[in-house]
């Protein structure tokens, strides 16, 4: 139907050509920003995400950026390392040089010194942006809360949306060849424990070797030393005999033990006469030759008697075969079943033709191993400058060669324990609680205390143990400290003219101190392969957030492109048609004239 009052078909043509100009307008918009989603109103949900993910690029180019300036800081703190390595291979072999007769040590010095002044160059040139790692300066090298410097890694951001930057932790401590306060691998360790309170000392040889005993006590089973014999013995005459008692493993009131005391075991009339020497050794014809031959005899007599006791040669270094000549002892077996350790000669009786057999009325009483004294030196747990509890003290203790049992101990449990804060253990009261609260619930009959000339006593209760002799044994063993060992002398200071003497001690220290630095030129390498790793991952992970906010957000040109053409097409239609409808009415108007 034909109007004159509405144009149908013009309002139509109009509200498609409205259309058509908006859906233009957006595919214009989307072909020339390249985006799909420009705006929080075209994809609320993808805007957001895509806007956040941004975000989490640039924070990871800025980590990435950080890194860089962490990887400089490596290589120059590297590139110093290795030409220090260098120097000190040749100052090493200087050193050699130096051991051979004739050298002018005093010219080998200059070199020396030339070396040193390299070296300390080097280290105090290998600086980037302010940092140095080489040359440091640290109140405390061992303190771990201070001695550590950061290196940023990476970026993340957490499930709860929080972001956060990732730390490399760099060790000082283990790179540092310089520190103002000591504490560099080229210095000497100032944490010397010394002997943790004289449970250990120090013995010296001749060679300079240097060797950590443990303290410890021990007792050998009773015993009559240096019985000097002068032959040949001659019993060959009318009457001739040897003969007297023996007493052994009787007890000691004085070791403290409760009574009653045991009295021992006596053997009486052990005699030695030509009868004797006949049936045991009938080559001899009744004359002892020597020393050796009348330990023999001597051995045989107690052994025949069932004394509990024997003889033998007197052992002892210094002498050839290691043996005293024309000296023999006289010593408990301690086979009695009882607890004490003594030996007696009683009664002796003597009628020889010559010679002198060296016996006399005599005893000797062991005493209880099972105890000792520690004349305590004050000491300190020196922090470790990795482990935040400090270095650690470990060792075996045990009693009568019972089965050990390990303890250890470090600066945290030094100061919770005695209520300090700086590792010490200052008296013998102090050392008393250490060693008491690690080892009473194991040894609950060992007595530990103060003594009265201010060291530590250490006794297994005599009323609990009553044994004394071999067998006895107090003491620490297996005693190690983590950080040992130190090194003692410092580079700067080593000098071939002022102490000719250590040219040895300083090859070897040079064969520690630079494996020290190869060591810490290695840890620089593995943090520059870490950070490339972390900067390759940064710029991938970079490059994968920005394709993953395309595939959100960026518009398919091809399609857009496309539907552009067609939408300017639909557009002149439009118009074409719009066109078209407004003539309409001008026809139906020239119908009437």
């Amino acid at each position: 139907m034909t109007s004159i009052l509405t144009n149908l078909s013009a309002i139509t043509a109009l509200q498609t050509l409205r259309s058509l100009a908006s859906d233009l307008q957006g595919t214009q918009d989307r072909v020339s920003s390249g985006l799909r989603v420009g705006a929080a109103a075209d994809n609320a949900a993808y805007w957001s995400i895509s806007t956040t993910m941004r975000s989490d690029s640039m924070a990871i180019s800025a980590a990435a950026d950080a890194l860089g300036l962490g990887a400089a800081k490596v290589d120059t703190a590297y590139a110093g390392m290795t030409s220090v390595i260098d120097v000190l291979t040749e100052f090493q072999a200087r050193l050699v040089a130096a051991t051979e007769e004739g050298v002018d040590k005093a010219k080998v010095q200059t070199e020396l010194d030339q070396m040193k002044q390299q070296v300390q160059s080097i280290a105090e040139s290998a600086s980037f942006s302010g940092q140095n790692w080489l040359t440091t300066d640290i109140a405390d090298m061992y303190d771990v809360d201070i001695n550590k410097t950061q290196v940023v890694s990476s970026f993340v951001r957490d499930a709860n949306g929080g972001v956060a930057t990732k730390t490399m932790t760099v060790d000082l401590s283990k790179i540092s060849l310089f520190n103002s306060t000591q504490g560099g691998l080229l210095q000497r360790d100032g944490r010397d424990i010394d002997t943790i309170g004289m449970m250990r000392s120090l013995a010296t040889y001749s060679d300079g070797t240097e060797v950590w005993y443990p303290r410890g006590s021990a007792a050998l089973p009773a015993q009559l030393s240096n019985r000097v014999f002068s032959g040949p013995l001659d019993l060959t005459g009318a009457g001739d005999a040897i003969m007297f008692d023996v007493t052994v493993d009787k007890d000691e009131p004085s070791h403290g033990i409760s009574p009653p005391y045991d009295p021992g075991k006596t053997t009486m009339g052990v005699t030695i006469d030509k009868a004797f020497l006949d049936t045991h050794f009938p080559s001899w014809n009744g004359v002892i030759e020597d020393y050796k031959d009348f330990a023999q005899a001597l051995n045989m007599a107690l052994s025949v008697y069932n004394t509990g006791a024997s003889a033998g040669l007197h052992y002892v270094s210094g002498y050839a075969g290691g043996i005293k000549p024309d000296v023999y002892q006289i010593r408990t077996q301690e086979n009695s079943g009882l607890d004490g350790s003594y030996i007696e000669i009683s009664n002796l009786t003597s009628q020889v033709s010559s010679g002198s057999h060296g016996l006399s009325n005599t005893s000797a009483q062991a005493p209880r191993g099972s105890q000792m004294t520690i004349p305590f030196t004050s000491f300190e747990v020196f922090r470790d400058g990795e482990d935040p509890d400090g270095i650690e003290v470990s060792f075996d203790f045990s009693v009568n060669y019972q089965p050990a049992k390990s303890y250890s101990f470090d600066r945290t449990y030094v100061n919770n324990l005695l209520g300090k804060t700086d590792g010490t253990v200052s008296n013998a009261t102090e050392m008393v609680t250490l060693l008491s609260s690690l080892m009473q619930a194991d040894w609950p009959n060992v007595i530990i205390s103060v003594d009265g000339a201010g060291g530590v006593s250490m006794v297994l209760d005599p009323l609990v143990d009553r044994k004394a002799g071999g067998g006895t044994r107090i003491g620490f063993s297996n005693i190690n400290v983590s950080h040992e060992p130190i090194p003692t002398l410092n580079f700067l200071e080593i000098d071939i003219v002022q102490n000719p003497n250590m040219v040895r001690t300083y090859i070897d220290y040079m064969d520690k101190a630079t494996a020290r630095v190869v060591d810490a030129a290695a840890t620089l390498g593995a943090l520059q392969t870490r950070i490339d790793m972390q900067a390759e991952f940064a710029a991938r992970l970079a490059s994968n957030i920005d394709s993953g906010i395309g595939r959100l957000v960026d518009a398919d040109m091809n399609e857009e492109s496309t539907k552009l053409k067609a939408l300017q097409t639909q557009q002149q239609l439009a118009v074409q048609a719009l066109s078209i409808s407004n003539t309409a009415p001008d026809m139906l108007v020239q119908l009437f004239r």
